[in-house]
């Protein structure tokens, strides 16, 4: 079993010479900090396949930090379309709290959905959206549906009352940490108008 990296002593001074002699005392340095690669500018391939090999590992760099962020977009477009299903199903039915608990969690892909009432201590006074992995409240909000959340999400609704849309889901994509708030801040607006009629 091989023993765990000890992390290595940074370069004593910042010159060039320091720093090119620290990384030749260390040549495995930037093949054990590949994230490196994305800030670091490539050389021009001039002097053989030393140079060619640190090219590749840029790219791949590069080519993993677009997966990250294409993979972050269409999570957050897919929300959006689900989003867009849910008010629209939430205006055409006569009771907003069943749309909520019973077409939702289907048009959101989400384990649970449902409007609560907001207890002290449960939400930051300044939030209006609060995103959760792995919460450790999900017994008391989620009910039965608690072992299947490994993200939730809890949006206030401004009501004279103050409520909280808690939004439950099986897989942490369905409700994206970047890119996915406007959409759930928008589906809160929609339901509170709605429940303020």
């Amino acid at each position: 079993m091989n023993a765990p990296k000890q992390p290595l002593p940074a370069p004593a001074t910042t010159d060039a010479a320091a720093v090119a002699a620290w990384l030749a005392a260390h040549p495995r340095f930037l093949a054990e900090h590949p994230a490196l690669y994305a800030v670091l500018e490539p050389p021009v391939r001039l002097h053989g396949e030393v140079f060619a090999d640190h090219m590749a590992a840029m790219l791949a760099a590069a080519r993993t930090g677009g997966r990250v962020a294409a993979a972050r977009r269409e999570a957050a477009q897919s929300l959006a379309a689900c989003v867009q299903a849910a008010v629209l199903a939430l205006v055409e039915q006569p009771d907003p709290r069943a749309t909520v608990a019973e077409d939702w969690p289907r048009l959101l892909n989400l384990a649970v959905c449902k409007v609560v009432p907001l207890a002290a201590g449960l939400m930051p006074q300044s939030r209006t959206v609060l995103l959760r992995d792995g919460p450790a409240t999900t017994a008391a909000l989620h009910g039965e549906a608690a072992p299947l959340v490994v993200r939730d999400a809890l949006l206030r609704l401004e009501l004279p009352e103050p409520m909280l849309l808690v939004l439950g889901a099986r897989e942490a994509q369905a409700l994206p940490m970047r890119g996915g708030l406007g959409a759930l801040e928008f589906l809160a607006r929609a339901l509170a108008a709605v429940l303020r009629r």
